[in-house]
């Protein structure tokens, strides 16, 4: 793979699938890729302790078998990991926890190839997509600029500027946060379900009036009519995590119950 499949798809308008991975272990990245369901692989490093070597490992994994490859930064540090991810040759950045459309902005420019004044991402000699370390500098330009960027909207600071954070040039995909916008307004998420769907709504509405792709998370196939009949086209399917819990807790608890049955 030499091109940045990511972008290729949202050029094309073609709808999209992936899947939540924890592990920077190259294998679970093919084993998603085998199943030929997805188009590419989120590895959560907001939530699992993960490396640098981790992220070439996956992003290599992906591109041997032509899948594409976001990683979800925290926003602490967010500039640096997100950088030597794409360097490692992920194709995809997901931020999470920007509040104002200022700091979007300023990620966007981070983001960006330093050219001509445009942004701050220079030249590192770095594997990159393919293992091309030495393109030309305007090849190594588009390269960079190719790098889809998608943003938590998770905050409501964040929803109270989304009009402005979709008309951002470089802002790709959008997507709602449900646990982080109901902790930024002191709520309990399972009590302030109608209020939180009413504003991931106003968010798709947005996002798809302003050309950004929104995407939305779902843990079953049924869950994605509601979505679709908005005009969503983006999904993120199952986590790692919580498919491995779900497993143990529900087959666990039936064996232990046939055993104290003994």
């Amino acid at each position: 793979m030499q091109e940045n499949k990511m972008r290729q798809l949202l050029e094309k308008d073609s709808p999209t699938i992936s899947t939540r991975l924890w592990s920077g272990w190259g294998v679970f990245t093919e084993m998603v890729a085998l199943t030929g369901n997805f188009d590419y692989v989120e590895l959560i490093a907001e939530y699992a302790p993960l490396t640098e070597k981790d992220f070439e490992n996956v992003a290599m994994a992906a591109e041997l078998h032509n899948i594409g490859s976001m990683l979800k930064v925290d926003y602490q540090n967010h500039g640096y990991v997100a950088q030597k991810a794409v360097g490692a040759g992920f194709q995809s950045i997901l931020f999470a926890d920007h509040h104002t459309a200022e700091e979007v902005r300023e990620t966007v420019r981070i983001m960006k190839a330093d050219q001509l004044g445009e942004g701050r991402f220079g030249y590192p000699n770095r594997r990159f997509i393919g293992g091309r370390t030495h393109l030309s500098q305007k090849d190594h330009a588009k390269r960079v600029n190719d790098v889809v960027l998608a943003f938590m909207i998770e905050k409501a600071d964040a929803m109270n500027e989304i009009e402005e954070i979709c008309s951002i040039p470089g802002v790709d995909m959008v997507q709602f946060g449900p646990s982080d916008y109901c902790l930024s307004l002191g709520k309990n998420r399972e009590e302030y379900v109608e209020e939180y769907k009413a504003a991931e709504r106003k968010m798709i509405k947005t996002a798809l009036a302003h050309g950004v792709h929104p995407r939305c998370e779902i843990q079953t196939p049924e869950e994605a009519q509601y979505y679709l009949d908005l005009g969503v086209r983006h999904f993120s399917l199952g986590d790692q995590f919580k498919v491995m819990q779900k497993y143990l807790k529900e087959e666990g608890s039936r064996l232990r119950s046939r055993l104290a049955e003994i």
